[in-house]
Formats: C-alpha cells, structure tokens, sequence
C-alpha cells in the first residue's frame, strides 16, 4: 500500500475541453475551482483534460485515444424527478431513463460530450426513508438494500 495515499481528483480527458466545461458548468452546477485552458478543475474533485494534449503530455508522443464507455461519474440528488427534467430538457443523450435499481435506488445515466457515462442517483437515506414510509421493517430495508442494519437503524432514528 502507497502510504498517506489519497483520492484526490477524478480526470476526464475529453476531446473538446470547452464544450465538456460547459455541460459540468452549466448543466450539472459544478463550480471551477481552477481553469489553464487545457485543464480544468472543479470544486468537487472532477477535473477535464484536453485529450490530445494529455496523451502527448502523458506518453511524450503524440498517441491515438483508446475509448470505451466503461468509466461512469456518479452524483446525488435528492430529487431524481427534478434532476431528469433538467437533462432530459436540454437534449442530452441518454443512456436510460430513471429507474430503480435492485437495492432500490431510483438513478438515471446520460452520456457526457464525450461519451463518459454520467449517473444521477438519489442518497441512500432517501432511498431508506421512502422505504419505511411504505411500510417496510428496518429488517426487511436492511436486505432489500445491502445497507448495514446499524446504518439502517441510525437514519430512520435520526
């Protein structure tokens, strides 16, 4: 283990760095925390690269992309229905529309400029509150969501 190791930034290398900014920015809220052109940071740890110039920084030659869309960003909300009417307003491409997952988080993903997918999932305690608002046992909450009972316990108690 690298010690005093810690996540500090996830970094997207996008292929055009302005139109990516503007969907975090203008789309998504995120606030810049720091902008050189070529790289830009956000408050909340995800930061844009311009690909070619990234491959060429990171490989010393310039490199050809290698992409799939196996690399997804994950943000919460606690209103899901809000959040889709949003990005479902501003045409952005979707990857499928809200549904629940099977531990019973209700999520949607859409594709970012660059085809990275971007999920939108409400917090787990919503997810628990909502459960036992429908009449489920901390027991029965506790398995249908994989959560811990103690965790469980502790956000219906308050």
């Amino acid at each position: 283990m690298i010690p005093a190791c810690k996540l500090m930034s996830f970094v997207l290398f996008v292929s055009n760095i302005e139109q990516s900014k503007r969907f975090y920015q203008d789309l998504l809220g995120l606030e810049i925390e720091m902008d050189i052109g070529v790289n830009v940071g956000f408050k909340n740890g995800l930061a844009l690269w311009q690909r070619d110039y990234a491959l060429n920084v990171i490989h010393g030659k310039q490199t050809l992309p290698v992409k799939g869309n196996d690399i997804e960003i994950y943000f919460e909300t606690g209103s899901i229905e809000d959040a889709w009417e949003t990005v479902y307003s501003q045409g952005v491409e979707v990857v499928h529309e809200p549904r629940e997952q099977p531990w019973g988080q209700r999520v949607f993903r859409i594709y970012d400029p660059d085809r990275f997918v971007v999920e939108f999932g409400e917090p787990m305690q919503v997810v628990i509150l909502r459960m036992h608002r429908k009449g489920m046992t901390e027991e029965e909450i506790a398995k249908k969501t994989t959560m811990p009972a103690e965790i469980v316990h502790q956000i219906m108690t308050g």
